[in-house]
């Protein structure tokens, strides 16, 4: 394979809300790219997550200097959202018309919603938003994928698995293998690679058939 070509820094933000593994999923690409050699920061916030309240991370990437932890403004390039809502709302503020988005389509209703004090958006109307304010924006069913093994929970490994497809991203899934190896228990290995793998196709399958 050609060596991806990738801006300097690269600047990728992966957003959610609490309960949905956006820290955990950050670690992992963090740890992958030190790995091969280049420098990291991630620098996350947060709101009452155990609340399900919104999570972003913000991981910047550079072969020579480490740069601050925050993106700025509509400088992101890359989004990577577990959350439909959540990710327009980043993108509002980080997108530019070089952006490439990736998503979960499967909502996951704030309270308000369910107890029918505010409205939710339809996905159309969240990917017509989308596609206006990025320049790539394609949609990932990680939880359908990680249900397929048995483990919702691990919707976050197949969206990792989606970004890592991208020929932007200058790590390969063999490293994720090996960082996965270091995080994960035996018993949850196996079913967490297998999820990554089904992320990965995904995007891949997506990418061919817009060539």
């Amino acid at each position: 394979m050609s060596e991806k070509v990738i801006p300097d820094p690269l600047n990728i933000i992966i957003c959610g809300v609490g309960g949905q593994g956006n820290i955990v999923a950050s670690e992992l690409l963090a740890s992958a790219l030190v790995e091969k050699g280049f420098r990291a920061t991630v620098g996350e916030t947060y709101g009452a997550s155990q609340r399900g309240g919104s999570v972003m991370s913000h991981v910047r990437i550079s072969k020579t200097l480490e740069y601050g932890v925050l993106i700025p403004q509509h400088k992101a390039h890359l989004i990577v959202g577990f959350e439909p809502m959540e990710t327009l709302r980043i993108a509002r503020d980080y997108a530019n018309k070089e952006t490439t988005t990736i998503f979960d389509p499967r909502p996951n209703y704030p309270l308000g919603v369910l107890i029918g004090e505010a409205a939710y958006p339809s996905l159309q109307e969240v990917e017509d938003e989308l596609c206006d304010r990025c320049g790539f924006v394609w949609k990932i069913p990680a939880t359908d994928l990680a249900l397929s093994t048995g483990n919702f929970r691990a919707a976050n490994i197949a969206l990792m698995g989606a970004l890592t497809a991208l020929p932007q991203v200058p790590v390969e899934a063999a490293d994720y293998d090996r960082v996965m190896a270091q995080r994960f228990p035996e018993k949850v290995l196996a079913q967490n690679q297998e999820v990554f793998v089904l992320g990965y196709e995904a995007m891949r399958e997506l990418l061919e058939m817009n060539r």
